[in-house]
């Protein structure tokens, strides 16, 4: 795991180019335990939205490089990485910590550090809904981290207590979001395509110059998705040291469902069977539209004379929208900033999200048992059974066309989403969610029953095995943090007492 950190740490055959660089990467978690050494780590995730929780499974690199010219190295050069490694997808927070720090650390070494890694250490743990401020070298980073009943799209809420802080505090607007026009000026017009490709999990390598382009890229990708969490796996920055690359480069099976990111000209040669690849230059703010990539046919895929391109024969199911394009053309003509710019394409993506999205969430609604079905003394109705057909027939009527402008073959994006890891990482989130929901009805059901009433004609046995029931019941809620109040929690507690108080001595005493 540290030799794939370090491998990651360093630009893939690095052009020569001077300075400072900056790109992101993600890990997979090599064999062990994985646990997080972080209490809050359930406290967290169930209040961060789905696409900012802390992932068990994976770590996040971010790397600060430099190479300068220093004719004491043996290679003539210096070239040192300074990398923070995260489980959080913070991406602008620690991009911008790493500006602070590395500059300062290639200077000073250890001791600076050291002392970074003091002030840290005394940071507010990560709460979703609040402000953070966050003191290191002399400044104070402060950012909002997102909770899960932000309402999607709008902006985070402006904080005025500023609390005397000297100096006056480093306010950063997100602590995820890139600027998402940077990232995709060379392909706005196939904004469409790119998302279409995301929803539906396919196999996609985005070959770069540089590891910031390949990562921000791709990090770009799967954030169109928002609010929808991407289930597929995803490595920003990708090289041919890392323990996947024979799992990835071989021919003998189909590519995993995975967005890629690499560097290495290698990786034409090796990368040629997958089904769609997207080439990109260098990304650069112009004063007019960039040029477009165009949409190629895979066999145009020369080894090592590749031009920018999508490389692939998919058809999109829906039509492009013609309107994004003219806005952000106006928008470039009127000098709008990129950040505004950005503002608009994700407000686009999270509309065409969401109007996909929501014919789901009415119909997975409907399976949910009538909460008058729920009674105290028997367990919980079952939700009903995910009927594709059944889902389909509810297009007709109440479909993506009421809330979206966009033309074209829903009905044949949805079945080819249906066969996706995005379909059944949504569906299984939304089975446990609901499941959740009905434990908790339950118990409010069995805190408004007449226990005593009940108890009445019921041997010892039936008693005993209710008890049973309760605590297991009230175990669960505690542990899975179900959508219970505390004083439901606290009365079930309560009855589980009197009821063991209404039997005899030497059951009271075994239970």
């Amino acid at each position: 795991q540290k030799t794939s950190i370090c491998y990651l740490s360093f630009p893939d055959s690095y052009s020569g180019g001077l300075g400072d660089t900056q790109f992101s990467f993600r890990l997979r978690q090599s064999g062990g335990q994985r646990t997080c050494p972080f209490q809050d780590h359930g406290d967290y995730n169930r209040q961060a939205p789905l696409t900012l929780q802390r992932e068990s499974a994976h770590y996040f690199g971010y790397v600060y490089f430099r190479q300068v010219k220093d004719s004491s190295m043996r290679r003539g050069y210096f070239q040192k990485s300074l990398v923070l490694v995260s489980r959080l997808p913070f991406v602008a927070l620690f991009q911008t910590l790493l500006q602070l720090i590395a500059p300062e650390y290639f200077d000073k070494l250890e001791p600076c550090l050291e002392a970074v890694c003091n002030e840290i250490d005394q940071w507010p743990l990560p709460v979703p809904g609040q402000t953070l401020n966050l003191p290191v070298m002399g400044v104070v980073i402060q950012v909002r981290i997102p909770s899960r009943v932000d309402k999607p799209g709008s902006s985070p809420v402006k904080q005025f207590n500023q609390e005397n802080l000297l100096p006056a505090p480093l306010v950063l607007p997100s602590v995820h979001e890139l600027d998402l026009f940077r990232c995709f000026q060379p392909v706005l017009i196939h904004i469409q395509m790119l998302w279409e490709l995301m929803l539906l999990g396919e196999p996609l390598v985005v070959m770069a110059p540089s590891p910031t382009v390949s990562s921000e890229m791709v990090l770009a990708l799967v954030s169109c998705l928002s609010p929808l969490r991407y289930c597929c796996d995803y490595r920003p920055y990708f090289t041919i040291h890392d323990s996947e690359f024979k799992e990835y480069t071989t021919r003998t099976q189909a590519p995993p469902n995975i967005v890629v990111g690499v560097t290495n000209p290698f990786f034409i040669k090796t990368l040629q069977h997958w089904p769609h690849i997207l080439r990109v230059g260098e990304l650069r703010m112009s004063g007019d539209l960039p040029k477009q990539v165009k949409v190629k046919k895979l066999a145009k895929l020369k080894t090592l004379d590749t031009k920018p391109g999508i490389y692939t024969s998919y058809k999109t199911f829906l039509h492009k929208d013609k309107s994004l394009i003219k806005r952000l053309l106006k928008g470039i003509q009127r000098k709008r900033p990129s950040e505004v710019q950005s503002a608009l394409l994700r407000r686009h993506l999270l509309e065409l999200t969401q109007s996909f999205i929501i014919p789901l969430e009415h119909y997975i609604a409907s399976l949910m048992p009538l909460q008058r079905a729920i009674t105290p003394w028997k367990n919980p109705p079952q939700i009903r059974p995910f009927c594709q057909e059944d889902f389909m027939k509810t297009l007709e009527h109440a479909g993506p066309q009421l809330t979206c402008v966009l033309k074209g073959d829903w009905l044949g994006l949805y079945r080819r989403f249906f066969r996706s890891p995005n379909f059944d990482g949504w569906y299984r989130q939304r089975q446990r969610e609901m499941t959740q929901k009905l434990e908790a009805l339950h118990l409010e059901a069995i805190c408004g029953a007449d226990i005593v009433a009940w108890m009445k004609d019921k041997s010892e046995v039936e008693i005993v095995d209710l008890v049973l029931k309760l605590r297991e019941k009230l175990v669960r809620a505690r542990c899975q943090h179900l959508p219970v109040k505390e004083e439901t929690l606290q009365r079930v507690s309560l009855y589980i007492d009197t009821i063991i108080g209404s039997l005899p001595e030497d059951l009271q005493a075994v239970l």
